[in-house]
């Protein structure tokens, strides 16, 4: 990997929000490792749902979660009391035991949680699973997960159902259907098993949980292969949602008997940035959780209205909106007291434009990290201004930038970004390869992105050194694509790189090698992958050759045809 130079990002950023010492300490040691300019935290012996409910009784007759569409809402004793009821139902009749995996297709909801805590509270793993999947994608995670349960909505369960039958499996299946008089044939009710308070919860005391065994398990998205399932113990969840606590990365303030902040859920839950930073933390520390099942211009400018929102977290199509949409006004966004955004850097241009709406003194923060940190890593500090950058290190973790030879490079010098922490995951499940891959011999995380450091410690991510397609925020992983498209009876061979879209951010182009003798179209091409992958998925040009750029070990060259094509 050559290495570069970055000159003029080397600018203080501390505020008299920050640490004071690190004003006059280096954050680089002589091994050219930097140390985060936060305290550390301790790191305490203890589950997810324990976390959690450690402060219950603070703020238990408080809103803990509403939905902004219906105001169906649960207060923190509810939520507490019907995730019980769930988990003491997956234990007993159900037959839940310690790590067997339940799987949650849902959108955002008040019942999103009920569902995620009581399965952790029954012993079980939570893996995910993105509702507008097809069949096909939900199908390949099935296999990989082997749940023994799933939960749904009604806009879900038909393709739960077809999933199951390309699996050839049976699994009992659980709707959360908030709709009156209305059940699904075949399923289970999963009002019957949260909200029946006569349940014996003696059950529950045979669960024996603790830091170390995986909480969640959702799949990253994979640039050499299928989506990996990432295992994530209840420590690096826990200790996550504490490092956010540290006051000098803290952006929210305290619950108390007279004061309680929103967070507008818009991110969905099934990713990590929205399970781990706006559910699970936020409803650590009490505030209310927002909830949007989808993204609609009114209504989510109506949430801002009824909900006095104080909180948003963000990827950077909701910031485009923000920054362009006539009805985003200064009105609107009046209570809002910290934006952060994730998933993708934003333009200058973009954020100068929200922070116009916003008032004096209200934070814009960039955050980085990955499914593989619980997600966060980086965070910019409040009152921070340079936005070309991703902060600094959180507490307890550690940074390194090393060439291609795994060689540690200095500030301001570009190459592949490593992290140390607590909350960087276990592994990937069933796959010692992949796993040993992602790590150094000294348990360091190649996070597979570029990046500098200035002087100050201050992050740069300069390019993505995997080669995720970010289609609208959301990553698309090319090997997945790829594999799609060789299942077409006449494709030989193909690939799949991001080409640049000015609505979309990027978009997935195929390049695809016919067998012999065939003489498919590309809208043919284009059908068969939209049958088979989400919307945004979705390939939107294809462009025929006949054989595809290699290295000598047979390594598909995807920025050799960037390169040549794009």
């Amino acid at each position: 990997m050559a290495l570069s130079k970055i000159s003029g990002l080397s600018q203080r950023v501390f505020t008299s929000a920050s640490v004071n010492c690190v004003r006059n300490k280096s954050l680089w040691t002589t091994e050219k490792i930097v140390k985060s300019p936060h305290r550390d935290v301790i790191i305490p012996n203890r589950t997810v749902t324990e976390h959690i409910w450690e402060k219950l009784e603070k703020w238990a007759d408080k809103t803990a979660i509403i939905c902004s569409i219906t105001n169906r809402s649960y207060t923190y004793h509810q939520l507490y009391k019907y995730s019980r009821n769930f988990a003491a139902k997956l234990r007993g009749s159900m037959q839940i035991r310690d790590g067997d995996v339940v799987c949650i297709m849902m959108s955002n909801s008040p019942e999103y949680p009920i569902a995620v805590l009581g399965a952790l509270e029954a012993g079980a793993e939570v893996t995910t699973v993105n509702p507008i999947y097809t069949a096909h994608e939900v199908q390949r995670q099935l296999t990989l997960s082997r749940p023994k349960i799933l939960v749904g909505i009604p806009e879900t369960i038909s393709v739960l159902r077809e999933a199951l039958n390309l699996s050839i499996t049976s699994l009992p299946i659980i709707v959360v259907n908030c709709a009156e008089n209305t059940e699904l044939s075949g399923c289970i009710s999963f009002k019957e098993l949260a909200f029946d308070d006569t349940i014996d919860k003696s059950i529950l005391k045979e669960v024996k949980r603790n830091k170390d065994d995986i909480a969640f398990l959702p799949y990253s998205s994979g640039t050499t292969g299928l989506p990996k399932g990432v295992e994530l113990t209840n420590k690096n969840i826990v200790v996550n949602c504490i490092q956010q606590d540290v006051e000098t990365v803290k952006h929210y303030d305290d619950t108390t008997n007279h004061h309680q902040a929103s967070v507008l859920a818009i991110l969905p839950f099934y990713h990590i940035y929205g399970l781990s930073i706006v559910m699970l933390h936020k409803l650590s520390v009490g505030i209310k959780v927002v909830t949007m099942p989808k993204f609609h211009p009114q209504t989510f400018l109506s949430a801002f209205e009824k909900s006095d929102i104080n909180i948003l977290y963000a990827a950077p199509p909701l910031i485009l909106f923000l920054a362009s949409h006539k009805d985003v006004t200064k009105k609107k966004l009046e209570k809002i007291k910290t934006i952060t955004s994730g998933a993708a850097p934003l333009p200058r241009n973009d954020i100068d434009r929200v922070i116009e709406k916003l008032q004096p003194g209200t934070n814009f923060l960039q955050l980085y990290g990955l499914t593989e940190t619980s997600p966060l890593a980086t965070a910019m500090l409040p009152g921070s201004t340079d936005f070309s950058t991703s902060g600094l290190a959180i507490s307890n973790t550690e940074l390194r930038i090393v060439d291609g030879n795994n060689r540690s490079l200095g500030p301001d010098e570009i190459g592949e970004l490593l992290i140390r922490g607590p909350q960087v995951m276990k592994g990937y499940r069933n796959d010692m390869e992949n796993t040993k891959a992602a790590f150094t011999g000294d348990r360091w995380f190649k996070s597979g992105d570029l990046a500098s450091i200035n002087s100050d410690g201050v992050i740069t991510i300069a390019d993505r050194l995997k080669e995720l397609i970010k289609v609208k925020g959301y990553q698309v992983p090319p090997a997945e694509l790829e594999s799609v498209l060789k299942s077409h009876p006449d494709v030989l061979d193909a690939a799949v790189v991001g080409v640049p879209d000015p609505r979309m951010g990027e978009v997935p182009k195929a390049f695809v090698v016919l067998n012999e003798g065939r003489k498919t179209v590309d809208k043919e091409i284009i059908e068969f992958v939209s049958k088979r992958v989400a919307e945004y998925k979705r390939i939107k040009e294809v462009t025929f050759l006949d054989a595809l750029p290699k290295n000598a070990s047979g390594k598909l060259l995807r920025r050799e045809l960037k390169k040549l094509y794009c």
